[in-house]
């Protein structure tokens, strides 16, 4: 058979995989050259140095500079797109003929280019950018950020429309494939779940002694998450609650020293995260959007006990069944107060390992992904 080449457009450098959008890449790249996929990487180095790492998974790596600053303000184009042009990846992707995987709108500033039409390109999706970014909007306190938001979701879903120069989508919910299969009817658009990292379900059965928040603090959307939680449902229970996560903001620090059952723990390492989730009696989850799949969600059940989420993080999953559901903070609260007292057993790593193990399995969403991209 002969070798498959590949490139990938990587909206940031996907190394250390700390976070949601560089997850996906990272342990994609891993996954597909373990099944011997030679891959050509092109990243946007903006606040991350570059990777030696990479090369293991990479026959190339390359590093092109983000245009950050005013003039990508006050392109029509979303400055998310416009920041990320950069004329040596074009030059670059026009050296062969391979197919092109493009990660997020973020990545598409060439996807209509004229001289690579004709050629294989993939749009790999992980948000609908424009309800994404309209919902930082509603999240966000500061009036310059929240300005620019709205006016950068706007700017989105003006330029979904280039989408149209796919050759197929790859999207990462169903719920986003409904939505993109009806914007793009004569488009293949395609699920494929995000890739994690975890070959195994970890989760330990017995129970823990907390209640468990976690995510990037210095987002909008998680900032108010955490705060939701500590104001409507753990400022009167009588549960140990601990929220981490990078860069929490002074109001949120604030906040939790009103509560002497709440922890903050900020910047946790990785390894200190990892034991968290995974000594955690309940790792809850809310979210306030619905687009995308939110890969906290799958790394915390491969390595948690009990999850309990709002509907919104759900959606277009299919993982209901492992979930504990909550609609709003009366009935969060009466389920803390029953699965604290509950212990995690077998059963229930079992069923965890079934579903996991045969929709999200990273080995065979390559072969998947291999079978979209080659036929």
């Amino acid at each position: 058979m002969p070798e498959k080449y590949l490139h990938i457009v990587a909206f940031s450098i996907p190394f250390p995989a700390n976070y949601g959008g560089v997850i996906d890449v990272f342990y994609k790249l891993k996954a597909l050259h373990k099944v011997g996929i030679k891959i050509h990487l092109h990243c946007y180095q903006y606040d991350r140095p570059e990777a030696p790492e990479l090369s293991l998974y990479c026959e190339s790596v390359h590093y092109y500079p983000r245009k950050t600053g005013f003039a990508a303000q006050i392109s029509l184009k979303p400055y998310i797109v416009e920041s990320r042009r950069a004329e040596e990846l074009l030059k670059n992707l026009l050296a062969n003929d391979y197919p092109i995987l493009f990660e997020g709108l973020h990545s598409c500033y060439y996807l209509n280019h004229k001289a690579l039409q004709g050629r294989t390109l993939i749009y790999r999706e992980s948000n609908i950018e424009h309800d994404y970014y309209l919902n930082l909007f509603k999240s966000e306190k500061n009036i310059g950020r929240k300005t620019f938001f709205l006016i950068e979701s706007f700017r989105l879903r003006l330029y979904q429309k280039q989408l149209k120069f796919a050759t197929k989508m790859l999207v990462v919910s169903q719920t986003d494939r409904e939505y993109l299969a009806n914007q793009f009817p004569e488009k293949e658009v395609v699920y494929l779940p995000s890739f994690h990292g975890n070959s195994l379900v970890n989760s330990q059965p017995g129970k823990g002694e907390y209640v468990l928040y976690h995510g990037n603090l210095s987002v909008g959307e998680n900032a108010l998450a955490a705060e939701y939680l500590v104001k409507e449902v753990f400022n009167n229970l009588p549960v140990p609650f601990k929220i981490a996560g990078l860069n929490p903001s002074e109001s949120l620090k604030s906040l939790v020293s009103q509560f002497k059952n709440i922890q903050l723990i900020p910047n946790p390492s990785q390894d200190e995260m990892e034991a968290m989730i995974a000594n955690a009696q309940i790792n809850v989850l809310v979210t306030f959007q619905s687009t995308g799949l939110k890969l906290k969600l799958l790394n915390t059940l491969y390595n948690g006990r009990w999850m309990l989420v709002n509907l919104e993080m759900l959606a277009g999953t299919g993982l209901e069944s492992l979930c504990e559901i909550a609609a709003d903070a009366k009935e969060m609260k009466i389920k803390i107060a029953s699965l604290f007292k509950k212990e995690f057993d077998q059963n229930q790593l079992v069923a965890r390992t079934e579903l996991l193990q045969k929709r999200f399995s990273d080995a065979e969403n390559a072969k998947k992904l291999i079978k979209e991209v080659w036929g």
